[in-house]
């Protein structure tokens, strides 16, 4: 059992940093909350981890059951998430400089932040969904959480949980030491950082298509013999 979870931290953790990009986020959200209060900053920076990791936990232990309510296999769901990654962590690759834009203008709304009544609004919409935690790193916690069969599923979603928790603590000292971050990575750092954490997705979610692939020749084979 502890195998499969250290297995599925090693497996995890890349896959969530890359997706969300403390660093690239941590540029981003310094402009959003510029001009605010010291203690608002770190007290929504603490609100926006902790509520990135409660999606992502969510969308672990849950997201692969309502896809199965609906009908959809594993082996799709498996397919459909590594696509997601992959074009995901190919447009990265390609130009982090454009989605560093998209996910600015998701936080904006006519060149200026999305205001809310309370801090704790705030924290939700926009700076962690989608800012955060939007739809592909959604779609990643779900990818890997159906990876493993049912008598592995426990096990490898702890170490999903475990990635998680380390992603969002990054999250978390990001945006509350953002200025600092900025003056030591720059502009530049922070794309270079991105693009080998692009890399690494890449990687995974081939990975995650080939096992979906392989679950569906397996079926077609099983269901041949079968007939036969």
């Amino acid at each position: 059992m502890w195998q499969i979870i250290s297995n599925s931290v090693l497996i995890s953790f890349p896959a969530l940093f890359s997706i969300v990009n403390p660093p690239g986020a941590s540029l981003i959200f310094l402009q959003l909350v510029s001009g605010r209060p010291r203690n608002d900053v770190v007290r929504l920076a603490r609100q926006v981890a902790l509520s990135s990791f409660f999606l992502l936990v969510v969308s672990i232990w849950v997201g692969r059951w309502l896809l199965v309510f609906f009908g959809v296999s594993l082996d799709a769901l498996r397919v459909a998430g590594g696509l997601v990654v992959a074009v995901r962590a190919w447009a990265l690759l390609q130009s982090p400089e454009v989605v560093e834009a998209r996910r600015e203008q998701q936080a904006m709304q006519n060149n200026q932040m999305v205001t809310a009544p309370s801090l704790g609004d705030m924290a939700f919409f926009p700076l962690t969904m989608p800012f955060t935690v939007g739809p592909g790193s959604i779609a990643v916690a779900i990818a890997l959480s159906s990876g493993y069969p049912h008598s592995q599923m426990l096990a490898g979603n702890i170490g999903i949980v475990i990635a998680s928790a380390g992603v969002c603590l990054m999250v978390w000292a990001g945006y509350t030491w953002a200025e600092t971050l900025t003056r030591f990575l720059g502009v530049t750092g922070t794309r270079v950082v991105s693009r080998l954490s692009a890399l690494i997705l890449l990687c995974i979610g081939v990975q995650i298509i080939s096992t979906g692939i392989s679950g569906f020749v397996s079926g077609l084979i099983a269901e041949a013999s079968q007939a036969h």
